[in-house]
């Protein structure tokens, strides 16, 4: 399964996202796409966001590069998850694209409610 996990870059999202991500192996035996591991800069075009099959974004911090990546995907069907830091105002705007929103405490939560999303998804479609 493509995933492509969403965020702003006003976050820690390296250290915080990125390194908690990598080190679990029962997720990362699933095309995880984090945008900016390799650089700093975005070059997905348009079409790109239509080969993936699940997002998951976190949404602490509201973007404006996040919002137009969202509606995208919004617009092409794919399975939307948001998932915030404790604490956090989100955006409102979520709300219109996804009843599927979590929040987490820590680092060990936040894999915790990955796994059970990507799990979910999986789950609906072996059905």
């Amino acid at each position: 399964m493509k995933i492509y996990i969403a965020h702003s870059k006003d976050i820690n999202y390296k250290e915080e996202l990125y390194q908690t991500i990598r080190t679990d192996d029962s997720i990362n035996k699933h095309n995880i796409i984090l945008p900016h591991e390799i650089n700093d800069k975005s070059n997905n075009d348009r079409n790109f966001y239509k080969t993936i099959d699940l997002v998951i974004a976190e949404c602490s911090k509201p973007s404006t590069g996040m919002g137009i990546e969202l509606g995208w995907l919004y617009d092409d069907n794919i399975p939307i998850y948001c998932i915030y830091k404790q604490n956090s105002k989100i955006s409102t705007s979520i709300y219109t694209i996804t009843n599927k929103i979590y929040e987490y405490k820590n680092k060990s939560e936040l894999l915790t409610i990955i796994k059970k999303i990507i799990d979910e998804l999986e789950s609906k479609r072996n059905r």
